[in-house]
């Protein structure tokens, strides 16, 4: 299969429209070809007239290893161009950074959660541009988790750098389709083109979205190493609004979960009781873990490792997002009084906890913190937002 770098390299007619254009990347490390040539390197050996170019999070880079590390303003060595941070002083592009474009093309490898910030700084591209007067230009990427649609939609209110418009946790588009939805959600008035992939089978064996076999896996962020973490991801990112640790310090961040003061198995259990069909699709792992760094630090953890791969994974059983709610709520149930909760500024949102601005919302606490809430009452909510959002994005579809 083909990405969308790939086939705007291989097609000159692709091209055309950009020459005599001042051309900007918005790029990560993830952002490579086919034989692992950045693409800001691929473009200019191509001979696009690239100005500028944009990082979001983590940076262009992808050198800062933590959540809220800021990024500042450069210059590339090599090309003298300037390298404007989407998440350092500014999270939305300059007045003086648009200047720098006519047209800009994104490439970025998404994980398909609302939750990671790359479709917000989507979003605020396509609002700068639709103010500017710019192009934009979505050169796509497949959606690694593929078409499965999971967790509450984000409510009215509560959008935020981690959650960028009404969509359920795991969305299950590319950010090229998110593209269209955003411009039409929004009303923007915005010259928009996506360079679609050539031969993507989100439902296909044995990658279910990401192109196993084919294509290298590379971090698009530093604690996105492998497929499992991005299958995973839509659930252990919840972990990041409480005291457990999501294995950041680990080599396998967010893809466990646990702590140095519970019963991991005692946990398990718990969760096989009160909904079995939450847990299935993977395998459960016991296992004891001690962050380097980060929350437990240096200290023995005992968690559960999620292995969403091999012979177990089950795209269409798998449902992380109610995995990790699950595990929530077994605490609750062993635990009543377990300081579940971290209260700390999350994403530039002061006033609101962060598990809340994660879920786009108070329904997921509120029901782990009600201990007359069964797993039938979230269950009936989320079906109904999954439900609205599978209706909602059927025409945004191009795969």
């Amino acid at each position: 299969m083909k990405f969308g770098i790939d086939r705007l390299l291989a097609e000159p007619e692709l091209r055309k429209p950009l020459e005599g254009r001042r051309v900007a990347l918005l790029a990560h490390p993830a952002s490579v070809t086919a034989d692992l040539t950045h693409s800001l390197d691929a473009l200019v050996a191509a001979g696009v007239n690239v100005t500028a170019a944009f990082g979001p999070q983590h940076g262009i880079k992808g050198d800062k290893q933590d959540n809220m590390v800021e990024t500042k303003d450069e210059t590339d060595p090599a090309l003298g161009i300037p390298v404007f941070s989407l998440y350092g002083e500014l999270r939305r592009p300059s007045g003086q950074s648009m200047g720098t474009f006519d047209t800009l093309l994104i490439d970025l490898q998404d994980l398909g959660c609302r939750i990671y910030t790359f479709v917000t700084t989507l979003r605020y591209m396509l609002e700068a541009a639709a103010e500017h007067g710019k192009s934009v230009w979505v050169l796509d990427r497949p959606n690694p988790v593929g078409r499965p649609i999971e967790g509450l939609a984000l409510r009215d209110g509560w959008e935020s750098f981690v959650g960028a418009g009404p969509m359920p946790m795991r969305h299950g588009m590319t950010l090229g389709e998110l593209g269209h939805w955003f411009i039409e959600l929004l009303g923007l008035d915005v010259d928009y083109r996506v360079i679609a992939m050539e031969g993507w089978a989100p439902d296909a064996a044995p990658g279910f979205g990401w192109p196993l076999g084919e294509r290298i896996w590379i971090n698009p962020s530093p604690n996105a190493p492998n497929l499992n973490m991005a299958r995973a991801y839509a659930g252990t990112v919840m972990l990041e609004g409480t005291t457990l640790s999501e294995g950041r310090g680990t080599t396998r961040p967010l893809e466990l979960f646990g702590a140095s003061d519970i019963d991991a198995a005692a946990v398990a259990e718990v969760m096989a009781a009160l909904a079995p069909e939450w847990i299935e699709g993977c395998i459960l792992r016991e296992c004891w873990f001690e962050p380097t760094f980060h929350k437990h630090a240096r200290a023995p953890c005992h968690g559960l490792h999620i292995h969403a791969e091999g012979p177990a994974y089950d795209q269409a059983a798998f449902k992380p997002w109610r995995l990790q709610a699950l595990a929530f709520k077994a605490i609750r149930r062993i635990h009543p009084g377990y300081d579940l909760w971290r209260d700390f500024p999350y994403e530039y949102e002061f006033d609101r906890l962060a598990i809340d601005v994660i879920n786009g919302g108070p329904q997921l606490k509120q029901w782990v913190d009600d201990g007359a809430a069964e797993p039938g009452d979230l269950d009936a909510l989320a079906k109904a937002d999954e439900a609205a959002w599978a209706e909602e994005r059927v025409r945004h579809l191009l795969y």
